[in-house]
């Protein structure tokens, strides 16, 4: 059964960007030869960002300049940008800009997926707007090892242990690896 997923990596203190909104931090301590994210992506069908996220790649990627950087990451997975601004449009790339509900963009991500996952991609927000819709089922964190001490939090709202059960743990390179089944909101 396919899943909408939450998959970050974050700090050890919870941020998943720093003060900047930037994921600089994140690639200065590398993976090793862990293939983790193509495994994960394999099974993704349709993906969601927030316009922090959409910005930051197209920048730190150059995407403008060189939009077939967009492919070798996504193929032509349909993504969603939820935006309350024009944004550029990375040509080729098989984006849908979007704002309000998360509800009717969820239903048209599933249709376009296919039977396969729906991802998350960030920021906290608007992962937490999906959870808050009763429509995120599970929370993949790759924990890494660093503070930041500031910066873009996880998830920015209150979620309790009722909501949470821990599937998963496992050790990837200096990553560690916590998955948990989210429960529907009461």
């Amino acid at each position: 059964m396919a899943k909408t997923q939450f998959y970050t990596a974050t700090s050890i203190d919870g941020f998943i960007a720093d003060q900047h909104n930037s994921l600089d931090w994140l690639f200065e301590i590398g993976d090793g030869d862990d293939n983790s994210f193509g495994a994960f992506f394999a099974q993704v069908g349709a993906f969601a960002m927030g316009a922090t996220t959409y910005e930051w790649v197209l920048e730190h990627d150059a995407l403008l300049e060189q939009p077939i950087k967009w492919a070798d990451y996504y193929g032509d997975t349909p993504a969603w940008v939820f935006t309350h601004r024009d944004l550029p449009r990375i040509p080729g790339a098989n984006l849908t800009f979007v704002q309000g509900d998360v509800r009717p963009v969820h239903e048209a991500m599933t249709t376009a997926a296919k039977g396969k996952n729906v991802w998350v991609v960030g920021g906290g927000e608007l992962a937490g707007a999906f959870a808050d819709a009763g429509l995120l089922d599970e929370l993949i964190l790759g924990v890494a090892p660093v503070t930041l001490g500031a910066g873009a939090p996880l998830l920015p709202r209150r979620m309790t242990s009722s909501r949470l059960s821990l599937t998963a743990v496992e050790q990837r390179g200096p990553f560690a690896y916590l998955t948990y089944e989210i429960g529907r909101p009461a």
